[in-house]
């Protein structure tokens, strides 16, 4: 890490600058607790008809219409189609957003058609790489869905696609723009914690629903549902309503837990710190309780090695995850470093310094006559290793969004309209993509094999 983020440098900062504009905390007494107002400010904007962006969603499932009504709040952008294999979601579609938005069953209609510019992919993960390039090479912008990839070796192809057609392609980890993120990056750029030794990541679920058991509607058949293609280029299987609606199951369809959850984190890591993600991962898990016909694990564990790059140590990440929590669930996403820790939320960040204790305790000294512990103290006294100014930096602070904040999910795609009308770049682009998403994979990929692997973050490949 530079000189930049030591300690002394990020104690001069917060001195010099007042705490609700500087990037650090107060200088803090041990017992401080500040929390301080995070702000943003959004200029709205009038736009004709001909000036809109039109999207089409395609994939109009859980996912599919939160994504839908966060870009609908950005301004002048309309929905005008929607696509799904049920034909109770494209009924749903229209209940949401209009009767006269138009809707197929058939991605490629929705490619097909003049007057799109851009298009959500919240499909299954195995229809992510094949909806992604064919978008992109119909000349729409792209917002896809994370994980951007099922498997390794699909991520250039994209990449390969959005260079090609020139088109802006995002990847939907939703809490990448977010305040939470914005002000993570900047205090650990500013030396908040010192150097990254370690990243702890939990999710803890305790409901049927947490764990993926999502409601199959009582129509659902062969009429109502587009298995077939559905299927697509997965293991061929007779109609079960169990492997469309609850597909994240099913290592055929998704990519489990690492997939759906560890990306996020994986994004957000990778972002604050400026990396290319981790070389080396080891996992290990079970279905320990869910035993509803899934393939993929209820419980997780992974451990990753982060190396040393200019932005950051070496360091090692843990990522946990349990569908079966009687704890009652909960989460967290924290980076500990030499000097502080830092735990992330997409509307909130807080750091936590405390001073490190450098001198022999009583526990230590309990073995040495009392004439040596007096020796060791005065030694340990001249080598002044605990300075006032260590315990002036100590302390918790905490920064808020405020009440009225539109939220991560709000502002990736700002970010993605706003790169689509400027040409600019996305937060989120699909090599950040791919490195995320490659990142959370390997935890599968451990899991299978049942050993250690190893993964080149900068090249994207399996080694």
């Amino acid at each position: 890490m530079s000189k930049k983020n030591s300690r002394r440098s990020f104690i001069k900062r917060a001195s010099l600058t007042s705490a609700a504009l500087s990037t650090s905390p107060f200088l803090l007494a041990a017992s401080s607790n500040n929390r301080l107002i995070l702000s943003r400010s959004y200029t709205h904007q009038e736009f004709s008809a001909n000036d809109q962006i039109n999207i089409a969603l395609i994939g109009t499932g859980i996912q599919g219409i939160f994504d839908t009504q966060a870009a609908l709040q950005v301004d002048g952008v309309k929905l005008v189609a929607a696509c799904d294999l049920y034909t109770g979601r494209l009924e749903r579609a229209k209940e949401l957003w209009g009767q006269d938005i138009f809707v197929t069953r058939d991605y490629r209609e929705v490619l097909n058609r003049k007057d799109i510019d851009a298009v959500i992919i919240a499909t299954p993960d195995h229809w992510h790489q094949t909806i992604a390039v064919a978008a992109l090479n119909a000349g729409k912008h792209v917002y896809c869905e994370k994980p951007m990839v099922q498997n390794f070796n699909e991520g250039q192809e994209i990449i390969k696609a959005q260079i090609n057609s020139g088109k802006i392609c995002q990847v939907g980890s939703q809490g990448m723009s977010s305040l939470g993120n914005e002000k993570a990056k900047q205090l650990y750029e500013d030396g908040a914690i010192g150097d990254i030794v370690m990243l702890d990541m939990y999710n803890d679920r305790y409901s049927a629903e947490g764990a993926w058991q999502y409601p199959i509607p009582p129509d659902a058949n062969t009429n109502t549902v587009d298995f077939d293609t559905f299927l697509g280029n997965a293991p061929k299987v007779p109609f079960e309503p169990k492997r469309f609606f609850r597909w994240r199951n099913y290592q055929d369809y998704g990519t489990g837990v690492a997939g759906d959850l560890f990306v996020h984190a994986f994004s957000t890591l990778n972002y604050v710190i400026s990396s290319h993600g981790p070389n080396r991962a080891l996992a290990t898990g079970g279905l320990r309780y869910w035993k509803d016909g899934r393939d993929v694990p209820d419980v997780s564990i992974t451990l990753y090695d982060y190396p040393k790059t200019e932005t950051h140590a070496p360091f090692n990440a843990a990522f946990r995850i349990n569908f079966i929590a009687g704890s009652g669930g909960g989460g967290g996403f924290k980076l500990i470093g030499t000097e502080g820790e830092m735990e992330i939320g997409q509307n909130s960040v807080t750091v936590n310094r405390s001073k490190l204790s450098m001198t022999p305790s009583g526990y230590s000294l309990i073995s040495f006559t009392e004439e040596m512990q007096q020796k060791i103290k005065n030694e340990y006294a001249a080598k002044n290793l605990e300075p006032r100014s260590s315990s002036l930096s100590t302390g918790t602070t905490t920064w808020e969004a405020p009440s009225d904040y539109k939220g991560g999910h709000y502002d990736h795609f700002r970010n993605f309209f706003t790169s689509i009308r400027s040409n600019g770049k996305v937060i989120q682009d699909p090599k950040f993509g791919l490195r995320a998403a490659g990142a959370a994979l390997l935890a599968n990929e451990s899991y299978s094999r049942k050993q250690p692997v190893n993964w080149n973050p900068t090249e994207m490949k399996l080694m």
